[in-house]
């Protein structure tokens, strides 16, 4: 909740001869218009007020301000702008210090390099984090940051966009001290106390000399260009931060200051901005599922894993490493001896790498325990299943833990695909079971469909949400069908796929299309990375129930009949030579597509990579449309959460949602309705999709709904 008045919104109490200012605006500090009006303020009280001799400034509660208030962005802007603010505290007559505890992010941060003087608690986290969200420091960020830390460590920490501790930021020269104790305001007075004895000069900052040495900071700047050249290909906003960062170099101070507004405005208006503030809204949205407001958690203290492979194993160590006690359970002592062998390998590499000391792996491999017995999982607050995709497997599995696990016990399926509810239903606690699909690897992957079958009780449904938290995992709640959202829709936009390579585009020009358009890899690759045979078995276990009368491409097939699985098999889509990771094009598999399409009775024809993006996108976009219609994901951002976060699709373009939205819900239909002349039965427009054109809506006034 905002503060009514820029007056409560910053507190002004004089402390001897120090003006302390006090920041007010729960619960994080934003930089809202009252703030910055209520600094002005403070400082033209400052200035006129012949008593004060200096200014602390400070945030109440936990932070010192965590960054602009990012619901005026895209709106108009109400005077005073963030950079007269910076520039009316560093013109100040009179000393300003910046007491900084907790987060002193973007704006924030810009606030306290406008300060002479700069003192960090020991939680204080600095950051200048816009890249995130598809733009850039726009208040003296990029001029002030590198003529205090030099150019290196600024691009550093604004490409980034990471948050830096207090003694990163001593080490830096982004701060001048760090504050002993926890009293932040009573260690600013002193520190400001002491500056005022000593008779410390005015000191701002954009007189620092860390751009000294022209030759270094010109090779930091040429260096940060080739490297966003090629790490961020097609982002716009971190090319415009060195552009701006160069200024620093290059331009006296207020030239610098007016080039990085300029382009803070172009990164403002530009889609991608839209995009990726949607996404971070989104990620946030996502946890707020009915369950999550009706029911509380059970605890959860004590995991249990069935299945050491990769999977199981990856499950583990995400769990390890949330500081919960695992225990894995496999059919017998080799499988044992893998499955620790697997999670042993992920805290090896850590090590190696400098990342984790040896002793701090033996206290994280400590908590794991192993049997072969279920009757381990006696005493297990939730239980996760990670064994073979097969129902009866599953099944099998299912009884047992039914058996052994405790009475309030959480058992949950971590199945890609099955029946969810046919699982619950072989057990005597339907109510205490779910689904929690996680993405491999297991340790490393974001996202985590929660999937929320017809009998599970709401408690069960918030204790999955508390331990996605506990895991720093990005919840989405999703209902029972096959692949849940994203499976499901990736399996019709992998079909859209398979269609234009059967008519006419090759493999390698459809995944250069789609790495074009922003994703890190194109589907063929993905197919090849997470190995071929998986989607082979699925494709078996529908062959009984697919239409007949739908279009089935046999390449995919074609190439698991050779054992060409991927990259673990050196060949699938692409040649692997030598183990390689990366592959090269295989004249072997375009002479199967060749003979495919002449038995299939196709004559190929060229598509442009434009060609491709279009139906690429039409698929996932009408397949997300029915996932929502259905009530499977609950709202259009649900869906864009799942696709960002495990399925690689371009942050900057929000979600396949929000991109639709960008590009016109009438446009897409139109594009379904060509297409659908040639495949009918595969092109059937979705009824949300049909009804939110009529009413000339978008997936967005569904979020908002919801």
């Amino acid at each position: 909740m905002h503060p009514a008045t820029q007056a409560e919104a910053v507190i002004r109490e004089l402390r001897g001869k120090i003006l302390l200012v006090t920041i007010n605006n729960p619960p994080v500090n934003a930089l809202g218009v009252d703030v910055r009006r209520g600094l002005i303020a403070a400082l033209d009280a400052a200035a006129a007020d012949p008593e004060v001799e200096a200014v602390l400034l400070a945030g109440a509660g936990r932070n010192f301000i965590a960054g602009a208030d990012i619901r005026e962005f895209g709106k108009p802007p109400l005077p005073p702008t963030l950079p007269e603010v910076c520039k009316r505290i560093e013109s100040s007559g009179k000393i300003v210090v910046a007491a900084i505890h907790g987060a002193a992010l973007g704006g924030g941060l810009e606030i306290a390099l406008g300060a002479h003087y700069r003192l960090a608690g020991a939680d204080a986290k600095l950051g200048l984090p816009e890249v995130q969200l598809g733009l850039m420091p726009g208040a003296g960020g990029t001029q002030r940051t590198p003529r205090l830390i030099g150019a290196a460590a600024a691009l550093d920490l604004i490409l980034s966009g990471r948050h830096i501790g207090a003694n990163e930021a001593l080490a830096s020269g982004l701060v001048d001290r760090l504050a002993g104790g926890t009293d932040m305001i009573e260690a600013g007075l002193a520190y400001t106390q002491e500056l005022l004895a000593a008779q410390a000069p005015l000191r701002p900052t954009r007189a620092a000399e860390a751009l000294a040495d022209r030759q270094a900071s010109r090779a930091a700047i040429e260096n940060a260009r080739a490297e966003v050249a090629k790490k961020a290909r097609g982002l716009f906003s971190p090319m415009k931060i060195v552009e701006a960062v160069e200024a620093a170099l290059d331009l006296p101070f207020e030239a610098g200051m007016q080039l990085e507004r300029k382009l803070f405005l172009e990164c403002m208006d530009s889609p991608q901005r839209a995009g990726l503030i949607h996404a971070f809204f989104a990620e946030r949205e996502v946890l707020k599922a009915p369950e999550t407001r009706s029911a509380k958690p059970r605890p959860i203290e004590q995991i249990g894993v069935v299945g050491g492979g990769m999977m199981g194993a990856g499950i583990a160590v995400a769990a390890l490493d949330a500081g919960l006690p695992v225990t894995m359970i496999e059919r017998d002592e080799a499988a044992l001896a893998r499955g620790r062998a697997h999670v042993d390998k992920v805290y090896d590499s850590l090590v190696v790498k400098g990342r984790m000391t040896a002793e701090a792996k033996a206290a994280v491999m400590a908590r794991l325990s192993a049997s072969t017995s279920y009757e381990a999982l006696a005493q297990a607050d939730l239980v996760i299943e990670a064994v073979f995709e097969d129902i009866e497997v599953k099944q099998q599995v299912f009884a047992q833990l039914d058996r052994v696990c405790k009475s309030g016990a959480v058992l949950a399926t971590n199945t890609s695909y099955l029946d969810i509810d046919a699982i619950a239903a072989g057990t005597s606690r339907p109510a205490d079971v779910l689904g929690l699909h996680f993405f491999s690897p297991a340790n490393i992957m974001k996202l985590l469909e929660i999937v929320v079958p017809a009998k599970v009780s709401a408690d069960v449904v918030a204790t999955a949400f508390e331990l996605a938290k506990k895991l720093r995992k990005v919840p989405v709640r999703a209902g029972v069908c096959d692949g849940f959202i994203g499976n499901r829709i990736l399996a019709v936009y992998r079909q859209a796929a398979d269609y234009l390579m059967e008519d006419g585009a090759s493999p390698y020009q459809i995944d250069k299309a789609v790495r074009d358009f922003g994703y890190p890899m194109g589907p063929f690759q993905m197919s090849d990375l997470a190995g071929g045979d998986i989607g082979w078995a699925t494709r078996k276990r529908r062959a009984a129930t697919r239409d007949p009368k739908a279009r089935y491409v046999q390449i995919a097939d074609r190439i698991c009949e050779r054992g060409w699985f991927g990259q673990k098999t050196g060949r699938g889509y692409y040649l692997y030579q030598d183990g390689a990771r990366s592959g090269m094009p295989d004249p072997e598999v375009e002479a199967i597509i060749s003979a495919e399409r002449t038995r299939a009775g196709v004559t190929p024809r060229e598509f442009t990579d434009e060609e491709i993006m279009r139906r690429y996108m039409a698929a996932m976009i009408n397949e997300g449309a029915n996932v929502v219609h259905q009530r499977i994901a609950l709202r259009p951002l649900d869906v864009d959460v799942a696709l960002l976060c495990g399925y690689g699709f371009p942050r900057h373009r929000g979600g396949p949602m929000k991109y639709a939205d960008q590009v016109g819900l009438d446009k897409v239909l139109a594009d379904i309705g060509e297409f659908a002349k040639e495949a009918p039965l595969f092109w059937q427009p979705s009824p949300l999709l049909v009804e939110l054109v009529a009413r000339g809506a978008n997936f967005d006034s569904l979020n908002k709904a919801g």
